[in-house]
């Protein structure tokens, strides 16, 4: 595997809205924020003739109702190519093809025709001499991976593999890679706990509170690391090195019911994306292959209203179906992503009604180990009316997140402090950021979609982790991977 060789961010198009975009707006979007990796759940037509001539890469897919037929049958593959693939390039960026979706956690009767569909479409691509530009492989649930913690114990489900083992060799004689859907955010909320919420979403974290794989001294700093690094494990227990991983989807909700997701926020959203964005932009790769780049789609470009189950499955998107921002990226340094940075017209301030003693403990570190300058919030300065704590931790708040490049999780302070487009200057004090234009607190409310009567059909490959998975992950946390 390269180092520091083809990192790129992607965004998954999942199609189950109330009020679906047509595809040209979904194309203008796509462009004006300047992302040029996109997976489609399906090959709908209509969207790849909007996405002709954009030079956006794309990966197809074949949906898991047609599998059966493309599996079985090297005729039906070939046509699905002409008519999905060969009819669009190369007005059409196409550069992989997803088979299936999650084929052997969520069709586990399919999996014998999983690698016969893999090299039937393989082989259509090598007639229409295309196989040198677009790779064929299959997205996979990381809970197929089992003892993933620590990393160096890991293997994939053994009963699957008759059919892993051919996988991963024709992935290897292909020169594809590994597909993998990677979900911080499940494991966090199902492991009551024992997985610190800060080292599911990037935070910086002290190093006596990493985690540590204790075979190989490997330091883990966030769980995406260690699930990529056991994939990287299991595959290696089955002889297959230097096979690359696509995190194939990763993302964090920014609403969830709040009784039962309490950390589906606006922040937390903002804070993983955006950390992960800078992660796999910046080549950092993981303990086991640093330097390795793993490209990563980020589940989703919109809400999905119509996603059935709990709160939260609604809204993982990045924009509402109107193209409104769900919230602000952070993504100063990145330079490549998602021109919804408004960077000088948000702000950090006090939620209304916190605590005070929370807020006062966050002014103390501001105007201290924090190095803001606090003076304008003395008697007589302009910032010290009116003389509220909240008022004052607004002020310190804002002044810390902008000295800091408003980089993610510096609008924390203990939970206490919430970014906002609202301007919170008032008289002659001037906050940091300040362009006298006001807007909404993103508080992890939802933007609304019309509820207009187009439909769509949703997208089959976002599914929760098994339980035994968070069992795996409780029982080896407290044995070989442990937080000192």
């Amino acid at each position: 595997m390269d180092k520091k060789k083809g990192a790129y961010i992607g965004v998954n198009i999942g199609t189950a809205l109330s009020n679906m975009p047509s595809p040209t707006m979904v194309a203008a979007l796509l462009k004006s924020q300047q992302i040029r990796n996109v997976r489609l759940y399906d090959a709908d037509l209509a969207m790849l003739a909007a996405l002709a001539n954009t030079g956006i890469r794309v990966t197809v897919s074949v949906p898991n109702e047609q599998l059966l037929a493309v599996g079985q049958s090297n005729a039906t593959a070939a046509n699905w190519v002409a008519r999905n693939v060969v009819a669009h390039v190369p007005a059409v960026n196409i550069t992989a093809i997803a088979v299936g979706s999650e084929v052997l956690t969520a069709l586990p009767n399919a999996a014998p025709l999983l690698v016969p569909a893999l090299r039937y479409i393989h082989s259509a691509l090598v007639a229409a001499n295309l196989d040198g530009v677009i790779k064929v492989s299959t997205p996979h649930s990381s809970s197929l991976i089992l003892d993933s913690f620590p990393p160096s114990q890991a293997f994939f489900n053994r009963t699957l593999e008759p059919v892993f083992v051919p996988m991963l060799k024709f992935l290897q004689s292909t020169g594809s890679y590994l597909m993998l859907n990677v979900y911080p955010y499940y494991d966090y909320l199902q492991s009551n706990g024992i997985i610190p919420l800060d080292y599911a979403l990037f935070r910086p974290l002290p190093p006596n509170k990493e985690a540590v794989d204790a075979n190989t001294l490997l330091h883990y700093t966030n769980v995406f690391d260690a699930v990529v690094d056991a994939a990287y494990f299991a595959m290696a227990y089955l002889n297959v090195t230097n096979l690359p991983v696509v995190v194939m989807e990763s993302g964090w909700p920014h609403k969830g019911d709040p009784t039962t997701e309490p950390d589906a926020t606006t922040d937390n959203a903002n804070t993983y994306n955006s950390n992960l964005i800078r992660h796999v932009i910046n080549s950092t790769g993981t303990p086991k292959h640093p330097g390795v780049s793993v490209p990563t789609y980020i589940y989703e470009l919109y809400d999905e209203d119509l996603r059935p189950g709990v709160t939260s499955e609604k809204f993982w998107g990045l924009f509402d179906a109107n193209g409104v921002p769900a919230y602000t990226l952070h993504l100063t340094g990145s330079g490549m992503l998602l021109a919804n940075d408004t960077s000088s017209q948000t702000f950090c301030v006090a939620k209304e009604g916190a605590d005070e003693k929370l807020l006062q403990a966050g002014i103390d570190w501001a105007c201290g180990p924090g190095k803001v300058d606090c003076s304008p919030l003395t008697q007589g300065k302009p910032c010290y009316d009116p003389d509220t704590v909240e008022a004052h931790a607004s002020y310190a708040f804002n002044e810390y997140y902008h000295g800091m490049g408003m980089a993610a999780g510096t609008c924390h302070f203990s939970g206490v402090a919430a970014i906002t487009t609202t301007d919170p200057s008032h008289d002659s004090c001037l906050f940091s950021g300040s362009g006298g234009r006001n807007g909404t607190v993103l508080n992890g409310t939802s933007l609304t979609t019309s509820p207009n009567s187009t439909s769509s059909t949703s997208s089959d490959a976002h599914s929760f982790y098994q339980s035994k998975v968070v069992l795996q992950i409780l029982e080896a946390l407290l044995s070989g991977l442990v937080f000192l």
